[in-house]
């Protein structure tokens, strides 16, 4: 099939900056900020994850540009230490990691919802799985379709949260002065260590998904331009965002009147736009969260895709759709999994187990860079990778040291992989010898 290319630079960056501002924009400043207990270390904690985030945007940029297919981390992995440890990503992404974060996502917008339309309770368990079951829609029908939405959701939100900050300092409700003093900590505040390790962890987190641009790789129009620009100015986006947001918050409701994340919240609401704040409030985190689905609904399925194509997963999900050049049945398995998932209601659990080997999965896939038989030749390295793959061992170090049992658990399911591959795709080749040149459209 002849390739096709749909996705501008706008689409791509939409993806970049789309799963990464969610609804950790409106949740953890507060507690980060109240950990910490001042404005400039919140500055420094959020630039510096920034800076971990560019270095790996980097990285991830030149193996995009490498390897412009579909399945990004699976492909990278592929390329750097063969079908097996790729296998276990795809098998980490498709069994746990993307339906619980579809799933998580899904259940999070619900209450969000609520507060905007009176629905009854009974309707009210439908909304997450009508959700997730109208965004695989829009996904199966045709990516020009799910691109479309997508990019216009999460360019809409970046455009809201703008106006909210805007807003603040021109509706007078802001002032300088509730950032003051810049630099002193605040008393009530937790042991130094403690608090920057914990908004380290929190603002990772919150840049999370930056990386997501690599799976419709193989669908970016001019690759070698645009996806090196995607990563790059998506993650400038999703910091000065994120700094801009976190100020206006603390410029509006002070250190210490934060009282918790939700209440957080409401405060700002409630501050900026009265009694309306509430449903104003709720209509910007419904749009922040719809756009990081949307992200993550197109981006997942071209895994199991890629992993089909190679003969590392069952054919059906390496076929396109006949009609709409779509991935259509890997787009079905990752929607019918993330609607198990939302029916055990375990999704929070299999977020908390998995998160340690997730980030293992990101520094392997930078740590390729020094496999590749073509030497990377770029101003950056070898300074991005090695600062990155330092950044992704603290937080996991971290991560052990709050709570290592979910942790080493999530490690073990995801060696349970390779028992799979041997079961059903041992006589499968393990890498494949060259790229398809079809991909999906």
């Amino acid at each position: 099939m002849e390739q096709h290319r749909q996705m501008g630079l706008a689409g791509t960056i939409a993806v970049v900056t789309g799963e990464s501002i969610a609804l950790g924009i409106f949740l953890t400043p507060a507690a980060m900020a109240k950990s910490l207990g001042s404005p400039a270390l919140l500055a420094a904690v959020w630039c510096g994850m920034g800076l971990i985030a560019m270095c790996g945007a980097l990285c991830y940029s030149e193996l995009a540009v490498r390897f412009p297919y579909a399945g990004g981390e699976y492909v990278y992995l592929r390329e750097g230490y063969g079908g097996r440890v790729a296998f276990l990503y795809g098998w980490m992404s498709a069994a746990v990691m993307d339906p619980g974060l579809a799933a998580a996502l899904a259940m999070g917008s619900a209450p969000y919802i609520f507060s905007l339309i009176g629905v009854s309770q009974q309707v009210g368990l439908w909304v997450p799985a009508l959700i997730l079951i109208g965004l695989g829609v829009i996904n199966y029908f045709g990516t020009r379709l799910s691109r479309r939405a997508m990019a216009t959701a999460n360019l809409l939100k970046i455009g809201v949260l703008l106006c909210l900050v805007g807003w603040a300092w021109i509706s007078g409700h802001s002032s300088a002065n509730n950032i003051l003093p810049f630099v002193q900590r605040r008393s009530g505040s937790e042991p130094i260590f403690a608090a920057i390790a914990g908004a380290t962890v929190s603002a990772f987190f919150s840049f999370g998904g930056w990386w997501e641009a690599g799976k419709i790789a193989g669908e970016v129009r001019n690759p070698r331009r645009n996806l090196p620009l995607a990563f790059t100015c998506g993650v400038l986006v999703v910091t000065a965002v994120y700094l801009l947001v976190s100020f206006a918050f603390l410029s509006v409701v002070p250190l210490d009147r934060i009282v918790s994340n939700t209440a957080f919240v409401a405060q700002f609401g409630e501050a900026l736009f009265g009694s309306f704040g509430g449903r104003v409030l709720s209509g910007c985190v419904l749009l922040s969260v719809l756009g990081g689905m949307m992200a993550l609904t197109m981006a997942a399925p071209r895994v199991y895709y890629a992993m089909a194509r190679d003969g590392a997963f069952f054919p059906a999900f390496g076929r396109l759709h006949p009609r709409f050049g779509t991935p259509a049945n890997a787009v079905l398995l990752q929607t019918g999994l993330a609607l198990v998932v939302l029916c055990f209601g375990a999704f929070d659990r299999i977020l908390s187990f998995i998160i340690f080997s997730a980030i293992c999965f990101l520094a392997l896939s930078a740590a390729s860079l020094f496999r590749m038989k073509e030497p990377v030749r770029r101003w950056w390295y070898p300074a991005a990778p090695l600062l990155f793959l330092f950044g992704c061992t603290v937080i996991d170090f971290l991560i052990l040291m709050h709570d290592p049992v979910p942790a080493l658990l999530g490690l073990a399911a995801v060696l349970c992989g390779d028992l799979v591959r041997r079961l059903f795709f041992s006589s499968q080749p393990g890498v494949m010898t060259s790229i398809p040149e079809e991909t999906v459209s």
